[in-house]
């Protein structure tokens, strides 16, 4: 009995790795990849705004200093996306991404509710901008995932050259 659950699972497996790209022409999914990749370019977006905010409420120079790097991270990730909507040949487009706008609130919040100069600022920053980057990993990795499943050979590897896709 083990040995054929063994069997159908090494089957079903085999079966799902040559079904990449089973979901090619499926204009539903297809649809849902690209409302998916509008919302993720308005969260970039909006947060080319938001973070020199949070840069200079933050304390240390090593936090400002991260900050920094995100932000020039977050400037190559909207061109990124500028270049998949060029692969699938549309212009492109920003749907507002209420998630972003949430956690970016919630960042803005934080400045608030803290004492300008403290550590607790700092550490309300760097866990709001963790809330953020976990976001992003989960999103790209979905974009990827889906453009994988869509048969997309070439915005597949344009989403995969996120790295850890945040």
């Amino acid at each position: 009995m083990a040995t054929t659950k063994k069997a159908a699972s090494k089957k079903s497996s085999a079966e799902s790795i040559s079904n990449v790209g089973a979901a090619k022409g499926n204009s539903q999914l297809e649809t849902y990849f690209t409302d998916s990749l509008k919302d993720l370019y308005w969260a970039e977006k909006h947060l080319t705004k938001a973070l020199p905010k949070m840069q200079k409420a933050a304390t240390t120079q090593e936090l400002k200093a991260a900050i920094e790097e995100h932000t020039g991270q977050t400037i190559e990730h909207v061109s990124r996306l500028e270049q998949v909507f060029e692969l699938m040949a549309k212009k492109a487009q920003a749907k507002k991404c209420d998630a972003m706008e949430g956690l970016v609130k919630e960042g803005q919040s934080i400045v608030e509710e803290t004492e300008k100069g403290s550590m607790t600022r700092d550490v309300g920053i760097i866990m709001a901008a963790q809330k953020v980057e976990h976001y992003e990993i989960a999103t790209y990795g979905g974009l990827v995932q889906l453009a994988k499943t869509m048969g997309n050979e070439r915005i597949f590897r344009q989403l995969e050259g996120f790295g850890s896709y945040g």
